[in-house]
């Protein structure tokens, strides 16, 4: 495989957009169709097709392997507890196994089940019955009428806001210690506590938003790292409709029914984008810690997917370095987070002290940046790299016009250099969407929309 912008650093980087491309050249005249289908809540179903190699005729295992890199994509991106397979018996019944627990994506079978609290099942079928797209994307966001709460939960601090007729009247921020708690109870009150002080600076409630890292189902907690010391029980109990129960407890103080609607932290900051650009098909992609996503739609709404990118892969190389919660090889979380950035350093020739922590070895690199160190440059290219054939494959799930980035990776001039890089592949590899595609970093001088004024226009006044 010959890439038109080489990944300098990497050299055995493989980016799934350009298979992608392979396969619907090389099966053009004699392949055959395949489609995959994920269902999830509410019946909603994302379809996706494409071509592989007629079955038997000797490349069913790269079949398999191009198909199987497509569902993990594409049940990362959306989100759901079924996967269906239409048109191929052997690779359906690859997928299958795959799936099955203890088995190669037995980790996405445990996960997704907890999430949409349902079995997680592979279909097999044929092209008759191939499944077909069925979303129902409601308005969420954007409304900026009426007296508003915006609530949002980091990890170090939670931020609220008072938000009138789209105005933040007041705002706090407060430092808390979710992650190190075992007791619901602390994360409850200390919720309800930021709401009671928002409410109190305007002269009525009307709706609440939240923004928060995890996933949330139907505004329900079924994953979050700010419950990680929570037990099982507890989080059953206590923790899975806190932000409901909230309002509700809230409500009755004041003597109505609030409305309240919770959305994951990375559509929010891809919703404040948005509201900031004026614009829609907006994918945020933050690069920190690990690698989140968030996505707004071309009518502007919040699409209720999954959006989970570290989990996506980018790399086709089977060599790929490895995530350790997952297991998989050659996802995102390895290539736009901290991780992508120490997985480099080595190989641009820079040493760094193993017993340091993540955040520390990347403030390294960062300094070294600073400075002007070629050594570092490289780093923030290849990512560039990494970056630029990267948005050609999530633009197989997304319809994008504008992607964000954002995040500790992207700080200072290596977010600058690193977005560089990824027009100039863009412009060079896939000139195509380079032309409808806008890439952006935020202007940090610049006055954008926060992320509580954000997180307070997600519910519709009725």
């Amino acid at each position: 495989m010959k890439l038109k912008v080489e990944s300098t650093l990497d050299k055995q980087f493989m980016p799934l957009s350009l298979i992608c491309r392979e396969f619907r050249e090389g099966t053009k005249d004699d392949g055959q169709d395949i489609v995959i289908g994920i269902e999830r809540n509410n019946g909603h179903v994302s379809a996706y097709r494409t071509r592989i190699y007629k079955d038997a005729a000797g490349k069913d295992e790269l079949n398999f392997r191009f198909i199987e890199r497509i569902v993990k994509a594409l049940l990362w991106v959306r989100g759901g507890y079924k996967i269906i397979i239409a048109g191929s018996p052997v690779v359906g019944e690859k997928i299958k196994k795959a799936y099955e627990k203890g088995n190669l994506r037995g980790f996405d079978n445990t996960f997704m089940a907890r999430v949409y609290e349902r079995p997680f099942e592979v279909v097999v079928t044929d092209l008759a019955h191939a499944p077909v797209t069925h979303e129902s994307a409601s308005p969420v966001g954007r409304h900026l009428d009426g007296c508003r709460i915006g609530f949002d939960a980091g990890g170090s601090d939670r931020k609220v806001s008072a938000v009138v007729n789209g105005e933040s009247v007041y705002s706090e921020e407060v430092v808390w210690f979710p992650k190190t708690s075992s007791d619901p109870e602390y994360h409850y009150q200390g919720i309800l506590d930021a709401m009671k002080t928002a409410a109190s600076h305007m002269p009525r409630v009307d709706a609440i938003g939240v923004s928060s890292a995890g996933v949330y189902v139907d505004n329900r907690i079924m994953i979050a790292s700010l419950f990680l010391k929570v037990s099982d029980a507890d989080f059953e109990k206590r923790v899975k409709s806190m932000y409901i129960d909230v309002a509700k407890e809230l409500g009755k103080e004041l003597g109505k029914d609030i409305p309240i609607e919770v959305a994951n932290d990375g559509d929010v900051t891809a919703l404040a984008g948005a509201m900031d650009l004026n614009d829609n098909n907006v994918l945020g992609v933050a690069m920190g810690t690990s690698e989140a996503g968030g996505y707004v739609d071309e009518i502007g709404n919040i699409t209720g997917w999954l959006n989970e990118l570290a989990f996506v892969p980018v790399d086709f190389c089977e060599n790929a370095m490895a995530d350790e919660w997952s297991g998989d090889y050659g996802c995102g979380v390895k290539y736009f987070s901290q991780d992508g950035v120490i997985k480099l350093a080595p190989l641009a020739g820079i040493d760094i002290d193993e017993s340091l922590s993540p955040a520390e070895k990347l403030k390294i690199v960062q300094k070294l940046m600073s400075e002007g160190d070629e050594r570092a440059k490289k780093i923030y290219e290849n990512i560039g790299v990494y970056f630029g054939y990267a948005i050609p494959f999530y633009a197989e799930f997304y319809d994008i016009k504008h992607v964000l980035i954002m995040g500790r990776v992207t700080s200072g001039e290596g977010g600058v250099l690193l977005l560089g890089k990824a027009q100039e592949v863009l412009d060079k590899e896939f000139p195509e969407l380079a032309a409808k595609l806008k890439l952006h970093i935020p202007d940090e001088s610049s006055r954008r929309v926060g992320q509580s004024v954000a997180a307070a226009s997600l519910p519709e006044i009725k």
